[in-house]
């Protein structure tokens, strides 16, 4: 046997988002966030037309929720606040029913022994925003930090662990690369500035919260994803993984911990003359207000190899004018998501923030595996019996166990996701629920196997293999 403990006080618990759970009901005062318009304009692009006023009504439920999660052994939980439904333009008047409503999810939770992790930015921009630019409008910027200082003056009782942003590259790639997020543009400029005025924006928003001298830690959760050259003995290679990384990894995580976006990405963008617009002080501004504490969510890495295809010229300079993906040859895999299983890649990230980023404070924010079809692993109980997802979590754990054992100042782990959930134009395709949600029967919830394991190992802090 051997025993895997975990350091006293571990963060055991779940990851989710006010967009993908909270639904909608009549006369809440929720605003139109740029989800809401994409399924109104193009509901054929969502998974089986699903769209988000069909999330997993924790509007409604939060009560019982709250009490799963204390069922599943959470000690820790981190959701988000809507922008939309605090403040239904994106500026102007604060929503009372939706203060009424976080406060009391958030006062549950304590109740129940779970402090709750608050995320401010989950993908889910106010459509009156996105009408005058979104990310790309330096108005934004001024909106977010206005947004975010009534967050603190209004739960800041509540809340003593803020993030600003979750995966701030998701707006940049699958909005303005990729094609994956409205609004669906492929202009690496546009990309460019919109990075940056996130950068800027989660920057103002920890002095704003510093400023409150509240007792508390504010940061931002990166999806940090590692690039593998595809032979560490070709520099060619090596160069090629270096550059992804610096666009997809270090342009947040160098401004997020060192105050400074990495110099090889700038001379990229110098050389593109795709430098994003800025005030006097923006700089010294993200220089001056690093974070508290890193969220990294792990799921897979990436594989890369010198550029060898033709650059495609036609949506002019991308990311993948420098590298190419390299496809590794039996490598495990997902296959119901078609990511990469490589549980090692979560120790060389804690292990990259530790010599390379002054052992920052972290945890491990989002970790999971997605799954179609649950309902064919219920057993005559009605359970799902997904041992699939407890051997991806114990192998992941293994290397989170071995990198604290070496030092790296790691201090929770959480999955992606506490129940099943709405997750974008994917719907509800892919499951990664502890506990699963029936839509037939009004989102009935049932505890999965890996839930009642959960439970388990956050009590016992660990667990043996």
């Amino acid at each position: 046997m051997t025993t895997y403990h975990f350091p006293d006080q571990f963060w055991w618990g779940t990851a989710a988002s006010g967009p993908q759970t909270e639904g909608r009901t009549v006369g809440d005062g929720k605003g139109e966030n740029i989800w809401d318009y994409w399924y109104e304009v193009e509901p054929e692009k969502f998974f089986q037309q699903v769209g988000p006023e069909k999330t997993s009504q924790v509007y409604t439920k939060y009560k019982e929720d709250v009490l799963l999660m204390k069922q599943t052994g959470h000690n820790t939980f981190r959701t988000s606040i809507q922008w939309s439904r605090l403040f239904p333009n994106g500026t102007g008047k604060v929503n009372q029913q939706a203060v009424t409503f976080y406060r009391a999810y958030f006062t549950e939770l304590l109740e129940q022994g779970i402090e709750p992790f608050i995320n401010l930015y989950h993908f889910d921009m106010p459509l009156d925003l996105q009408k005058q630019g979104g990310w790309l409008s330096r108005q934004t910027v001024d909106a977010y930090v206005n947004y975010a200082k009534p967050c603190f003056d209004l739960f800041g009782d509540l809340v003593k662990t803020w993030f600003t942003h979750n995966e701030p590259i998701v707006p940049v790639e699958g909005g303005y690369l990729y094609q994956f997020h409205y609004p669906n543009h492929i202009n690496l400029r546009e990309a460019i500035q919109v990075a940056f005025h996130e950068n800027l924006a989660s920057a103002k928003a920890i002095k704003a919260y510093h400023a409150t001298k509240q007792e508390g830690e504010i940061g931002i959760i990166l999806n940090l994803t590692p690039s593998y050259p595809r032979d560490e003995n070709n520099s060619e290679d090596v160069k090629a993984a270096r550059i992804a990384d610096a666009f997809f990894n270090r342009s947040f995580l160098d401004p997020a911990v060192k105050g400074e976006f990495p110099q090889d990405l700038v001379a990229i963008v110098k050389e593109l003359d795709m430098m994003p617009k800025m005030e006097e002080g923006d700089l010294a501004t993200i220089k001056e207000n690093t974070i508290d504490l890193l969220g990294i969510n792990y799921y897979q890495p990436r594989r890369i190899k010198a550029k060898e295809t033709p650059i495609d010229h036609q949506n002019g300079p991308m990311p993948e004018d420098y590298f190419d993906y390299y496809e590794m040859p039996n490598k495990k895999m997902n296959v119901y998501r078609g990511w990469e299983i490589y549980e090692k890649g979560i120790y060389d990230i804690l292990t990259n923030t530790r010599e390379n980023y002054g052992n920052i404070k972290c945890y491990i924010s989002e970790n999971g595996m997605g799954v179609e079809g649950e309902e064919r692993f219920v057993n005559s109980e009605g359970v799902i019996e997904d041992d699939y997802r407890i051997e991806f979590v114990k192998e992941h754990l293994k290397y989170v166990h071995q990198a604290i054992q070496e030092g790296t100042n790691c201090v929770g782990y959480h999955m992606w996701t506490c129940m099943d959930n709405w997750s974008w134009t994917n719907a509800y395709k892919n499951r990664y629920g502890l506990i699963a949600v029936d839509l037939e029967q009004d989102g009935k919830r049932t505890i999965k196997k890996s839930g009642h394991w959960f439970k388990k190992i956050a009590i016992e802090n660990g667990f043996e293999t």
